[in-house]
């Protein structure tokens, strides 16, 4: 999808989805009652997060300690990152799309499905290319060479530069 396209759907048509669903839990429910559930979402997305959360980085922890990379932690991290702001938004149509990235199963799916393959396209092109990326067992990149020189001390000069080594003379 093109970022236009994407910046189209994000500003223009979740927000209209949002006044639909609201003017249609409103008619149900009510005013006060529509405003409560926002709340309450917010409220119950918010402790769901800091409880896988806290879940996440203890396996991700355990991940690193067994020298593997955290890889599909550190994805459900962005996930619960990207559903607390969805959670916080006033909206029921926001709030599905957070509590469904609340799921493990669902960032499972959308690991699996999207981002993978994507990963390993990258990692075979990189490597076709000869490039190697960083972890254990890869070499190291090169050290910055080292430029040796001689110098010279010559001494308190009081607003003068010294000549260079050939002299002031024009050479003629």
């Amino acid at each position: 999808m093109s970022p236009v396209l994407a910046l189209l759907f994000l500003f223009i048509f979740v927000p209209l989805a949002e006044v639909g669903v609201f003017i249609q839990v409103g008619g149900l429910l009510g005013i006060w009652p529509t405003l409560a559930l926002c709340l309450l979402t917010a409220a119950i997305g918010t402790l769901c997060i800091r409880h896988q959360g806290f879940k996440l980085i203890t396996r991700a922890r355990a991940q690193l300690d067994a020298g593997e990379a955290p890889v599909f932690e550190v994805v459900s991290g962005v996930c619960l990152v990207i559903a607390g702001v969805l959670l916080l938004v006033p909206g029921f149509v926001t709030d599905a799309v957070g509590f469904l990235l609340l799921l493990p199963p669902a960032r499972r799916l959308f690991y699996d499905r999207f981002l993978a393959p994507r990963m390993a396209i990258i990692a075979e092109a990189q490597a076709a290319r000869g490039q190697k990326g960083p972890g254990p067992g890869r070499e190291p990149p090169p050290r910055p060479s080292v430029i040796e020189g001689e110098f010279e001390e010559l001494g308190d000069v009081k607003g003068e530069m010294p000549p260079p080594r050939g002299g002031w003379d024009k050479p003629s």
